[in-house]
Formats: C-alpha cells, structure tokens, sequence
C-alpha cells in the first residue's frame, strides 16, 4: 500500500476514535484525542520530511512581527 493511498485509511480510523470519544468519554476526551491526533499527525509529517519545522515556525514569528 503506498503511502499516499493510506491517508483515507487513517483519516477513517481518526475519525472513528473521535467518534467514539466523544460519545463514550464526552467532550473533554473529544478534544484530547483531537490534539494529539493532530501532533502525531506533525511529528509524522517532520519524520517524513513532508513538513519543515524551521520554516513553519518562521512564518509564524513573521506574522507576529517584531517584538
């Protein structure tokens, strides 16, 4: 399975964990398990090489402007 062809694979496992924590842990769960999905999903994306940590944050510092 190539790895482009996984990410709807993933995305439905996601959304089923979502699913489930929200209606079995209530709203507060909801959103854990949403953060860490998401920081799992960057981490994932840095190791790859898809993402670039140094870039992302320096257009974040650039938006902010000087301090």
């Amino acid at each position: 399975m190539d790895a482009r062809t996984a990410w709807p694979a993933i995305g439905l496992g996601f959304g089923t964990a979502l699913g489930f924590a929200g209606a079995f842990g209530g709203f507060g769960t909801f959103v854990i398990v949403l953060v860490l999905g998401v920081l799992g999903l960057l981490v994932g994306l840095a190791a790859t090489g898809d993402l670039d940590l140094v870039e992302l944050f320096s257009s974040f510092r650039a938006r902010k402007g000087p301090s």
